[in-house]
Parts: C-alpha cells; structure tokens; sequence
C-alpha cells in the first residue's frame, strides 16, 4: 500500500502525514517545485519537471490497486481510477467510477462557460468540516485496502 499526493495545491498534507504514519502506509509527495515536508521514514518528496501534467504523469504511472491518490484534478483522478487506485479529493469526497463520468462533464461545461466570458464562482471555501471529511475518507480507505490484501 502507498499513498500518491498531487501536493502544489494540496491543503490537507498534515492529515495525511497523521493518517499514514497511524497506519505505517509510505507517502509520496509529488510537486513541480520543492515543498518542506517532515523528516519521517514513511515520507518521500518527488519533485518533477514543469512541464504540463508532469506531476500528474508520475502520479498516473505508478498508481495501481494498492494506492490511494489524493488530488483535485478530475483528469488525474480518471486516470488514477482506470488503474485500479482509490482516490479522494482533498476535501474528503471520494471520487469513483460512478461519479467520475459526471464530475468530467461538469468540468468542460465549466471550462466552456469561462471560455465564453461567464462569471462563475469556484469552490465554496476549504473549511473544517472538509478537513474533518477527508480525515475520515482517507482513515476509511486504507482500513479497506487492508482488508482486502
């Protein structure tokens, strides 16, 4: 079992430190720049290129059935799904192969409305309760990894 973080933009690093060093799971931070992270065995920091979706290939590349990925990026989720990986948003939603589908259109319709020049709002605000949720998701993920190993 491992854990695959799409770190540049990731608000939750401390739980998932807490949640893995709990379950003795090895984390991979993976950014486009280098981010501080804790000097723990259970912690490693992969910095790649700048390039497009260089972190999110890496992440892709090595996600299987035994990894749990955590990430914003619908597109990125996609991929990690169609390799066997669980993945949940920072917030804490789970993203699956049911609600993949419609978080991807939702994403272009999105992405189009902007092109147009539509204001439209983002995210409600990163808050306690998301926190709390992701906790909660990622403790409930690797418990289930377990089991089924």
């Amino acid at each position: 079992m491992k854990i695959l973080v799409d770190a540049d933009a990731c608000p939750v690093k401390e739980e998932i430190y807490k949640v893995a060093f709990r379950h003795e799971v090895p984390v991979t931070i993976v950014s486009n720049s280098p981010i501080r992270i804790p000097a723990h065995d259970l912690l490693d920091r992969v910095v790649v290129s700048d390039g497009f979706d260089a972190a999110d290939d890496w992440i892709a590349e090595r996600a299987d059935a035994g990894t749990v990925c955590i990430t914003a990026d619908i597109l990125l989720a996609d991929r990690c799904l169609k390799a066997g990986a669980v993945v949940i948003s920072s917030n804490g939603k789970p993203f699956t192969h049911s609600s993949i589908g419609a978080a991807i259109a939702t994403r272009a319709i999105m992405a189009d409305l902007r092109a147009g020049g539509d204001q439209i709002g983002g995210p409600p605000p990163f808050g306690k309760a998301d926190r709390s949720r992701f906790l909660s998701a990622l403790d409930e993920a690797l418990v289930r990894l377990k089991r089924g190993r």
